[in-house]
């Protein structure tokens, strides 16, 4: 490391250094001054007529969300926002211009974007900001941001599984008894797990991987020794719910879930923001 010889040099290098990282850091706390702003009027909100509105969940400051100003999207802001890493269902983009700081920043949206800062469907934010130049993204993830890990989205699966088989139900013309509850099964999860990981990560959809091998395939090499297995998978779903929402939708889904003959199940999920659904979901059952 060079020493200063004399403190005006020293002084000098420091500008050079510093000055740009003190600006970064200045924009920084402007950009959180804003989001605050926004949050505080989610939180206590008045609607565009001015009436009282509905208390909006805080929106989540994200930094891979705050794009750089004038940043041309080519083929569109939800594929911008997937090369950086962020899957997005719904996704707005605002610029703002003229304004000085963070409070005229949030005047300006607050006058002129009402309806888009008090919509509950965005929960993610990203901000830009070069001198008097803002950009605000407000996104829906296709993941929503309170889905846990994959044990407990596992345990989720499988109460939404025996719930629906806790009734009779038609699926398509086919109807179906009350059937038992399902019992996990840790080999079954454990390859429902890797196959929602191999499509995420391999970005496609289907019930045959790259490697030619089935759902059967995947169960036994994962130590299941079952007489009988079915899979039901899914795609850009939001939650285990909504997972579950479209198989029991779909007529051959649903007979899978409400099959009498399968005893046992495994479920489980992946996401990944560059795939083309964002996130993946697998249900494998089994018959032993």
């Amino acid at each position: 490391m060079r020493h200063a010889v004399r403190s005006y040099r020293f002084v000098s290098l420091c500008l050079l250094i510093l000055c740009p990282s003190l600006a970064q850091s200045a924009n920084a706390g402007a950009e959180r001054q804003l989001v605050a702003a926004i949050n505080d009027y989610r939180a206590h909100p008045q609607r565009c007529d001015r009436r009282p509105g509905q208390r909006l969940a805080p929106l989540t400051l994200k930094s891979n969300l705050a794009l750089p100003i004038g940043y041309r999207y080519g083929g569109g802001m939800r594929e911008a926002l997937r090369s950086s890493g962020y899957s997005a269902i719904t996704v707005r983009s605002i610029r703002i211009i003229g304004a000085e700081d963070a409070n005229e920043a949030f005047d300006q949206l607050q006058n002129d974007y009402c309806a888009a800062l008090l919509d509950a469907n965005y929960a993610d934010i990203g901000v830009s900001r070069s001198r008097n130049q803002w950009q605000v993204v407000l996104a829906q993830p296709v993941l929503d941001s309170r889905v846990g890990d994959n044990r407990s989205v596992g345990k989720a699966l499988l109460a939404e599984v025996n719930a629906a088989r806790a009734r009779p139900r038609m699926c398509g013309r086919q109807r179906f008894a009350a059937a038992r509850p399902l019992s996990w099964n840790a080999a079954l999860g454990a390859a429902a797990q890797g196959h929602s990981k191999a499509m995420a990560f391999g970005n496609y959809f289907a019930h045959r991987d790259p490697d030619g091998d089935m759902p059967a395939d995947r169960a036994h090499a994962a130590g299941y020794r079952g007489r009988q297995v079915g899979e039901n998978i899914a795609a850009g779903q939001s939650s285990p719910g909504k997972a579950m929402a479209s198989w029991l939708a779909s007529p051959g889904h649903c007979a899978n879930l409400m099959n009498p003959m399968f005893t046992q199940v495994g479920a489980g999920f992946a996401s990944e923001a560059r795939s083309d659904d964002g996130v993946y979901w697998t249900m494998l059952f089994g018959a032993p």
